[in-house]
């Protein structure tokens, strides 16, 4: 948090009300002067007030609650299985970093804490309810499954903070967040974060809070000045789309980067192939388990790899420092998610670059886009066009010898007089014949009979043959056939040669 970010910030972080105890974890952890929502929330928290944040990612929305909260906490006891306060989120990541910012800022205080996520064992946390917690940090579904089996009690929950509002309602959680809002004591204090008030999430604060006090440091959805935004025209082919997106690495000397994909398909597949490309990078989506997610997001973090490859929802709420540029490897379907994605660089005052490959396909979703932001993204021409070309150049030319095959005449259509080029070893009758005199279709395709063979006329015809009711039973033909030896039964050509012989004596 630099002065360039805040240029007419003249607070502090003494001048808002909090401990010396937590100004000294604040001022340990590098921070001097607040953000703007933390200058607007931290007193209204501190006084015991409802609010509604709304503020873009990377703002510091997360401290600007948890820092306030450990002074409320910071006298009282804890109960057990009764939570005194409790934070939802959406995700196990965006939980783990708000769980991260207590440990941080709580160094000075003895608060307890418990984090209640999917994709791990429940045994711990059961264990750390039943001692009494003084924060309690869950996802919606971890939660209700715990209350379900009746290891949680929320009677005593004082202090209620709904965190990431929308992206709750993208998720479906709105209806479990209800439900637990009905479980806790009606006097209570409630914070809600969103960085967009749709109507849904409007009806819900309507309902649950309390003449809050309503704080918007930046216009909703409006992306982070701070982040140079661009766009790539490409193809919708993936091959083509992996080159552009590896040229693009390359040329901008990447430090740091996320890759967002919109299916976990594409996630596991273009890691794949930027490990095979020499690239250092790792990959989290919602097919991993708990464990895993955190141990490629350590290494990230780590710098043991500098490239992320992630679905929407596995990189909700990651907050790295030093992310240099994020990756729309894919185009995103909602236009809020846009705002969160390229909302990963940019943090803090630093400034960031971000990517969207867009294919003819996207074209509506980046009209919803800019109508949300408010501004016309800037084009950028694609770093393979000529590769592009000299690839597509033998394709075109497949493609003309295919058309010019199809403008050749058809061998019925070749002039009169060209000769017909004979299908058999016997001779066709000249065309010019065939067009003087044309003859039936019969003896125009028929074959030459051969001189052994009786003529046509002298066959019988079709309908010369007995009647069905006059012919013999099937049984009374076979015994005909079988008595009589005669030498051509059944036989309309001359014996052949093989077959005609005689048994000397």
């Amino acid at each position: 948090m630099n002065a360039p970010y805040f240029p007419d910030n003249c607070m502090s972080f003494a001048d808002l009300g909090l401990s010396d105890e937590l100004l000294r974890a604040v001022t340990d952890a590098g921070y001097t002067e607040p953000t703007p929502i933390q200058r607007q929330a931290i007193p209204s928290v501190l006084m015991g007030k409802d609010l509604i944040g709304i503020a873009q990612t990377g703002t510091g929305k997360t401290a600007a609650f948890v820092l306030p909260m450990i002074d409320v906490l910071g006298e009282g006891r804890t109960r057990a299985l009764m939570p005194r306060s409790l934070i939802l989120e959406p995700t196990r990541e965006l939980a783990a970093q708000v769980a991260e910012n207590f440990e941080k800022y709580g160094l000075n205080h003895k608060l307890s804490m418990a984090l209640l996520i999917g994709g791990v064992q429940m045994g711990d946390q059961v264990k750390a309810l039943e001692k009494g917690v003084d924060v309690l940090i869950a996802t919606p579904g971890r939660l209700m499954d715990l209350y379900g089996r009746g290891k949680i009690l929320l009677t005593g929950c004082s202090l209620l903070v709904i965190d990431e509002a929308d992206r709750m309602l993208d998720m479906g959680f709105i209806p479990d967040i209800e439900e637990i809002c009905t479980k806790l004591p009606k006097v209570r204090q409630t914070l809600l974060f969103s960085a967009t008030m749709p109507p849904p999430i409007k009806k819900l604060a309507d309902r649950f809070l309390t003449d809050p006090k309503t704080i918007e440091v930046a216009r909703p959805a409006t992306a982070n000045v701070n982040i140079a935004q661009r766009i790539v025209q490409v193809p919708n082919t993936a091959h083509v789309k992996r080159q552009v997106l590896r040229d693009l690495l390359r040329q901008d000397e990447v430090a740091t980067a996320i890759i967002f994909c919109n299916r976990k398909t594409t996630v596991r597949d273009l890691n794949k192939s930027l490990k095979k490309h020499g690239f250092r990078s790792a990959e989290i989506h919602g097919d991993m388990d708990q464990s895993a997610r955190i141990a490629e997001l350590d290494r990230f973090k780590n710098g043991d790899v500098n490239i992320l490859v992630a679905s929407d929802v596995a990189a909700r709420g990651i907050d790295v420092k030093g992310i240099s540029h994020v990756f729309n490897f894919d185009a995103p379907w909602h236009p809020d998610d846009y705002v969160h994605r390229i909302g990963r660089t940019g943090r803090g005052g630093a400034t960031g670059i971000a990517y969207t490959l867009v294919t003819p396909e996207d074209a509506e979703n980046i009209t919803e886009i800019e109508k949300l932001t408010g501004h016309k993204i800037e084009r950028v021409p694609s770093p393979v066009a000529s590769d592009d070309a000299q690839t597509a150049a033998p394709t075109r030319e497949r493609g003309r010898k295919r058309d010019a095959k199809k403008a050749e005449p058809r061998r019925d259509e070749v002039a009169a007089d060209a000769p017909a080029k004979p299908k058999s070893r016997r001779a066709a009758p000249a065309r010019e014949e065939q067009a003087a005199a044309p003859a039936p279709r019969e003896e125009s395709h028929a074959r030459p009979a051969r001189a052994e063979r009786p003529a046509r006329e002298e066959r019988p015809i079709r309908d010369e043959r007995p009647a069905r009711d006059e012919r013999p039973a099937r049984d009374d033909r076979r015994r005909r056939r079988d008595q009589d030896d005669g030498p051509d039964e059944g036989w309309n050509g001359p014996i052949p040669d093989f077959l005609n012989y005689t048994i000397d004596a």
